[in-house]
């Protein structure tokens, strides 16, 4: 049950991260904007990014952010298609449950990639302490979301 809390509530975090960082056109909601500058804030200071690190790395995490988005948005859709079908058929279904069941290779296989660019502009130690960061944000976020 928890890692299902967790996998929507990042979900729901690179949902609005991602909207901000494509400047989606439309009004930025404050809720977006401050989650946006919360992670990457916190990104910036647990691994103690220096200028030109941001520099670098910042746009690659937004970009690695916005394919993740794309993966889990598609997925989404054909799901909401099916559920808004008056008959699905079984492949239709299938073909849902497989996309759903396949975001997180896929997600998997971009931060791999990633990971790569990363390596490049970030030490070991900051390559570690990226994770523990994106934890730690998700566990904040959920403290939060249990004392409203």
């Amino acid at each position: 049950m928890m890692k299902r809390i967790v996998s929507i509530l990042i979900l729901t975090l690179t949902i609005a991260t991602t909207a901000l960082a494509q400047g989606s056109g439309g009004s930025r909601t404050r809720f977006a904007t401050d989650m946006y500058q919360a992670k990457h804030e916190m990104i910036i200071e647990e691994l103690g990014l220096t200028q030109t690190q941001q520099r670098q790395f910042m746009p690659l995490y937004e970009q690695m952010e916005r394919e993740i988005y794309q993966v889990n948005r598609n997925a989404r859709a054909l799901a909401n298609e099916v559920e808004k079908k008056k008959n699905p058929t079984d492949k239709d279904y299938e073909a849902a449950a497989s996309a759903l069941s396949r975001t997180r290779i896929q997600e998997g296989e971009i931060e791999a990639k990633y990971f790569e660019k990363f390596s490049k502009i970030l030490s070991k130690k900051q390559l570690f302490q990226l994770k523990q960061a994106e934890m730690k944000f998700t566990r904040e976020m959920l403290s939060k979301k249990k004392k409203k």
